[in-house]
């Protein structure tokens, strides 16, 4: 059948209850952090970060949020490389459903330099929280068109240094190659279900172009990565 990738798609996905609990929502917390590791998804992020940071001090504190930050395990990472690279990394994670909060918490009580809170970021107190970095690995593509231009707009006032999106390339080839991985790791309805709206909301490039020049976005760098991500990083400073 053929998968039309013109316009993003306005199907929800299962995840988008911020009510939802129960061990299908910790299992599927799980292999989506898994996905991300083996397809590199983690990679591009960190380098963003890499990439914003280079001229920072390297004693200078740095305050990071990852927003949607799922179980955690974008910012365990960004804990390690921190450590590796003898930077101070002040790290925080918001998702807006308890359950998923907790349980970062739980995963990552071994890292006191990571603090989580349960916040809907469409909210206006959100808002007002400032950060050096913000992160948003796989998070964009939850949300509508009104509602991008909301977060990017606040981002931009919110983050001193910059910020890194790391969202998913619309294309029916990514699907294709989505189905064959959940053939190939038998991977849960949820995740089959919620992975392959996901990619369906996802982005073309010339719409992150479009964007930029919408919220006048003047200093930034949008690439494709493997495996069918855009890595757009944009330069506060």
């Amino acid at each position: 059948m053929r998968i039309n990738t013109r316009q993003r798609s306005q199907a929800p996905e299962i995840m988008d209850d911020f009510n939802m609990e129960g061990e299908l929502l910790k299992e599927t917390l799980k292999k989506i952090a898994q996905i991300n590791r083996l397809l590199g998804g983690n990679r591009i992020t960190r380098k963003g970060v890499a990439a914003l940071i280079k001229n920072i001090p390297a004693g200078q504190p740095i305050s990071i949020l990852d927003v949607g930050c799922g179980n955690g395990d974008m910012l365990r990472e960004l804990s390690a490389y921190g450590k590796k690279q003898q930077r101070n990394f002040l790290l925080t994670g918001v998702d807006a459903n308890l359950t998923t909060v907790t349980h970062a918490r739980e995963l990552s009580k071994e890292y006191p330099d990571i603090a989580y809170h349960c916040q809907d970021i469409m909210s206006p107190a959100f808002g007002e929280q400032h950060y050096d970095i913000i992160l948003c690995t796989l998070t964009l593509h939850h949300f509508k068109e009104a509602e991008i231009r909301q977060l990017m707009a606040a981002f931009r006032r919110q983050a001193r240094i910059g910020i890194v999106i790391n969202d998913l390339h619309r294309s029916a080839l990514a699907v294709r190659l989505f189905q064959l991985v959940c053939f190939v790791f038998n991977l849960n309805s949820m995740v089959r279900a919620d992975g392959q709206v996901s990619i369906l909301r996802g982005f073309k490039k010339k719409e992150l172009h479009h964007l930029s020049a919408e919220l006048n976005i003047g200093a930034y760098s949008l690439q494709w990565k493997w495996a069918f991500r855009y890595q757009w990083i944009i330069n506060n400073i």
